[in-house]
């Protein structure tokens, strides 16, 4: 018998509610953009290696049906560009960023290097936004 109810998902060791499980699949979702961008700057991808990367860099299952319209409107808005390549029998697209897509890169860095590079410190435990407030107390 499972001992892990239906309404949840286990992130780490932590079994989350459907209430927490949709806050993580939404913050991904708009997360999502940005990462593709990082992951085919760092080299040009197929759309199967980069549902891969997306799936070991953040430990949730990403469907084709999430992560190929992103690559499509990243590709029509002249952020990525695709390039057909023949592998075997079979034709594969590798996506490149491209120097709009560099640009828009180096904005989102921007935007982090903000306040909000604090809540994520926080976030994810580093000193930062917690060692300050407890100092306060």
């Amino acid at each position: 018998m499972n001992s892990k109810a239906p309404s949840q998902e286990v992130l780490g060791t932590y079994k989350l509610t459907k209430t927490e499980t949709d806050l993580v699949k939404a913050t991904l979702r708009g997360f999502n953009r940005a990462a593709i961008l990082w992951l085919v700057a760092q080299k040009q991808r197929s759309g199967y290696e980069i549902l891969k990367e997306m799936k070991r860099l953040t430990g949730q299952n990403f469907h084709s049906g999430v992560v190929y319209p992103l690559l499509y409107e990243l590709e029509e808005k002249g952020f990525i560009a695709g390039k057909w390549a023949t592998k075997g029998r079979r034709r594969i697209n590798y996506y490149s960023i491209t120097s709009r897509g560099i640009e828009l890169l180096k904005r989102l860095r921007q935007l982090f290097e903000l306040p909000v590079r604090e809540v994520l410190k926080d976030l994810l435990g580093e000193k930062g936004v917690r060692e300050r407030s407890t100092k306060r107390s």
